[in-house]
């Protein structure tokens, strides 16, 4: 029962290695090195499986994201039988609260307009306003989403949280459903999109809802680049519908060298570095999964197919 890394050589040595110490029994090997025999490879960890795997590794058996998603896979050449696992590790939950939680402070405490007095060399304090007065929402209560709010509520923030199905998150207003986003979003002074990319998700960060925010509302994005129509931002930002979009993740990445969300005053963005897997408790949950796939039990971050997450 071969496994098979196929993504950064740098991470699959990590890998590697992590499996010799914790998994002698288990041959692992890193793309495009395979061990010669593909029909030994029962398990693959990829961040873009190989072309038609169902041919190149003929008895596959379950297919790992080495990201929290599985968007950039085309399930359409994964055999319907083959389970597809998500990463869920700590260590992408940490850098997200940490990424998330310093954008909201950066946008809480004014420092879009501090960085604008600096250049200018201007020295003008602005009114400090309280946590409480302040209301985060957050689009997507996965993981990730959960795991932010349940952050922010420490700092005193007006939390809620949005998803298609319900939620309970203590200290937090949850939302559930297409019919309550108006609501939540009427509510929100900074939203967070944490959603996963599906075809319903695709493009729904635009005008129309950006117009249900309140005026001066600011983004933080951090879930995949198709989620934001980046000219509707633009005009957003000019219109001072938004005042303020960070964001982590863009359509294409990078951005063209002209494009003007570079140079923009009112947004900060990030090379998609928000999280990342951790080498040492990523091996931990895949070994995890592995037992489970061999007892017959439900595996951590197991997509359904019918939702695309």
């Amino acid at each position: 029962m071969t496994f098979l890394y196929k993504g950064s050589p740098e991470r699959g040595a990590q890998w590697a290695k992590l499996f010799a110490q914790k998994a002698p029994e288990i041959p692992f090997h890193v793309w495009p090195e395979t061990g010669g025999d593909l029909t030994k490879i029962r398990y693959l960890a990829a961040w873009q499986p190989p072309e038609d795997p169902a041919r190149t590794l003929p008895n596959l058996e379950v297919v790992f994201s080495v990201g929290a998603g599985v968007d950039q896979f085309d399930l359409s050449g994964v055999p319907a039988h083959i389970p597809v696992v998500r990463m869920i590790e700590p260590g992408i939950v940490e850098g997200m609260v940490e990424y998330v939680t310093h954008a909201v402070l950066t946008i809480h405490r004014d420092h879009f307009d501090y960085h604008l007095q600096q250049q200018q060399k201007t020295w003008h304090p602005l009114p400090v306003r309280a946590a409480s007065s302040r209301r985060i929402g957050v689009l997507g209560l996965g993981v990730l989403g959960t795991a932010v709010l349940e952050q922010l509520r420490l700092f005193g923030f007006a939390c809620a949280g949005w998803s298609r199905s319900g939620r309970e998150i203590e200290g937090v207003a949850c939302y559930a459903g297409a019919n309550t986003l108006d609501a939540f979003l009427a509510r929100t002074d900074i939203l967070i999109c944490l959603l996963p990319l599906t075809d319903a998700t695709r493009g729904l960060l635009n005008t129309a809802l950006f117009n249900k925010l309140p005026r001066g509302a600011s983004l933080i994005q951090t879930g995949r680049g198709p989620h934001l129509n980046q000219d509707d931002l633009l005009a957003a930002l000019a219109s001072g519908q938004l005042q303020n979009a960070i964001l982590d993740v863009t359509d294409p990445e990078p951005l063209p060298d002209t494009h003007p969300l570079w140079t923009h005053p009112r947004v900060r963005i990030t090379p998609h570095i928000a999280s990342e897997t951790r080498p040492d408790s990523a091996v931990e949950v895949v070994l995890e999964n592995l037992r489970r796939h061999r007892e017959g039990l439900p595996m951590l971050g197991q997509i359904d197919r019918n939702r695309g997450y």
